[in-house]
């Protein structure tokens, strides 16, 4: 059995991924997102559809530095409890 290490340099593990397969409420809000998207997209002129596009390329881009600190902080977080746990006399 590959140890977690292995695994996650492998890609076997993503918590996006996993995060998000495994809830019900967050699939809901991304279809209901993507419907809502859809139906303002089809109103909007052609310059108004870059501007929005343009619009979700930065939301994205923060929700991907967002993510991606947040992992950063949980994994140094659970690295730290494990150091107390193991030196806590």
């Amino acid at each position: 059995m590959p140890s977690v290490i292995e695994e996650l340099w492998y890609g076997n593990i993503d918590p996006q991924i996993q995060r998000v397969e495994g809830n019900g409420e967050i699939k809901n809000l991304l279809n209901l997102m993507g419907k809502n998207r859809d139906e303002l997209s089809a109103t909007l002129t052609d310059k108004q559809k870059e501007i929005l596009e343009k619009y979700d390329d930065c939301v994205n881009e923060m929700y991907c530095i967002i993510e991606r600190e947040t992992f950063a902080y949980g994994f140094r977080l659970g690295g730290r409890l494990m150091c107390e746990t193991l030196t806590e006399t």
